[in-house]
């Protein structure tokens, strides 16, 4: 497929309507470390996709990312991996439903029962499409949802802009005297700091570009490795121009609501009051810029970016439970149709439940990110970057990484600690990684046919 689609539809897939929700929530109530954390996408981790991942995916040329899994140690480790995945990505499009729910029921004033039926109808439209048209559906359809996306945010930003006295000099003055432009922060008594995001960038954004199925599915459905490098500079040229705009729109929120505010009131106190942060937005919208068709240009954009992040969602793991559950031979065109509506009710059912979860949308999403990408980052690091490790190291390292993540969240529900999402992802990693490559040396190493194509080239003699 073309490359120039590809690296818009990874762009789509990936920040979409928890983006439309959530990162304008952060620009107005938090600060730019999270952005910070988004820059290692375009800066550090699409670099280290496209010269060392890339190339091994192109050559396997799997279609499932996890039968490299199988290869390089054993079928269990295959079906743990593709099973990880599954369960964040039911997760995944189950938070992107709930993230329109917030913002319909500010738009249109709906009721729960009105809000639930507006959800199953999304779901079982996006459901649709994807069923009849696979992965070229997604596709094409990404692209038409990344323009809309994009552009309904710019034109938000310049209305925004225009109700401002000063307009961009009130802008910067005022988000200068309440630090909301700070991502370099290394206090750590600050909840959000440089560190944080650093650990966020690392162990959650570079698994999602390395170790999951949409993205790699995507690398592999260009025809070199050089289209596929292509696709990674569009995405993360995307990436870094468009959540900048996100993160604008938000901060200039916050200074439309405190520039009159005497000099030292304190942040926070000019806001209408929400039942949600995340509501913030369209309340803004509709009370402040009636402008003609741009309640439907926000219900255009916000759509667009649930289905191209539902669509993806159900064609990746009907993929992965096809080639890693049933056998590719055994399973119909019919029968992947069949698993994927199956796949869009689940979805429908996941949003409806975490729907009833309090707190932001994006954060729900960090923390199940963070839960599941840090134990796959880390034995797909075990595999592609060290010969010497094998089946039961990485099958250790992946049990010690499960008990960290476990212990770690029954901490913070317990009140023992209070540890921020944006380290779920490190403390997945860091003992799946340290413990699977340190047991791999209790046992034999592994056989030829287990490593030879399957470790990263040109970094096999560095580590035995």
């Amino acid at each position: 497929m073309n490359w120039f689609a590809i690296g818009m539809s990874l762009f789509a897939s990936v920040f979409s309507s928890l983006s439309f929700v959530g990162l304008p929530r952060d620009g107005a109530y938090a600060d730019y470390h999270l952005l910070l954390a988004i820059f290692f996408i375009p800066i550090v981790i699409a670099p280290i996709a496209a010269w060392f991942f890339v190339p091994l995916y192109q050559r396997l040329q799997v279609t499932s990312v996890y039968e490299y899994l199988e290869r390089r140690f054993h079928v269990g480790l295959r079906r743990v991996g593709s099973a990880l995945f599954i369960l964040y990505t039911i997760g995944w499009m189950g938070t992107m439903l709930v993230a329109v729910g917030v913002i319909l029921q500010t738009v249109l004033n709906l009721n729960s029962t009105e809000l639930t039926w507006t959800l199953v109808g999304i779901g079982l439209f996006a459901t649709f499409y994807t069923t009849l048209g696979g992965v070229k559906a997604v596709v094409w359809t990404d692209v038409l949802q990344a323009f809309v996306l994009g552009g309904g945010m710019f034109v938000i930003l310049l209305l925004t802009v225009a109700r401002i006295d000063g307009g961009w000099s009130t802008v910067w003055e005022v988000g200068t005297r309440y630090d909301k432009f700070s991502m370099f922060s290394f206090d750590w008594d600050r909840e959000n700091n440089f560190f944080g995001a650093c650990a966020y960038g690392l162990f959650v954004y570079m698994a999602s570009y390395t170790a999951t199925q949409g993205s790699v599915q995507r690398y592999v459905s260009t025809p070199t490795v050089s289209t596929a490098r292509r696709c990674l500079a569009v995405n993360g040229i995307l990436t870094g121009s468009i959540c900048t705009l996100f993160f604008l729109v938000g901060t200039c929120l916050f200074v439309f609501y405190h520039h009159e505010l005497p000099t030292g009131a304190p942040a926070g106190s000019g806001f209408p009051d929400l039942s949600k942060g995340d509501q913030l937005l369209p309340r803004f919208i509709l009370t402040e810029v009636p402008q003609f068709g741009l309640t439907g240009l926000l219900l255009a954009g916000l759509f667009a970016a649930a289905m191209s992040s539902v669509d993806s969602g159900i064609n990746n793991i009907t993929a992965l439970v096809v080639h890693d559950w049933i056998g590719e031979k055994r399973a119909s065109m019919n029968v992947s149709r069949a698993l994927c509506f199956v796949f869009g009710v689940g979805l429908i059912g996941a949003a409806l439940m975490i729907q009833q979860w309090e707190g932001p949308v994006f954060d729900h999403i960090m923390r199940i990110a963070g839960t599941f990408f840090g134990l796959l980052l880390g034995i797909f690091v075990l595999g592609m970057f060290f010969r010497r490790t094998n089946t039961q190291g990485a099958a250790l390292g992946l049990l010690a990484g499960a008990g960290s993540v476990i212990l770690l969240i029954y901490g913070n529900e317990a009140g023992w600690w209070s540890v921020h999402r944006w380290w779920f992802g490190f403390f997945g990693f860091t003992p799946t990684f340290l413990v699977g490559l340190a047991s791999s040396y209790l046992f034999p190493p592994p056989l030829a046919l287990q490593t030879d194509g399957l470790v990263v080239q040109g970094l096999r003699r560095p580590w035995g």
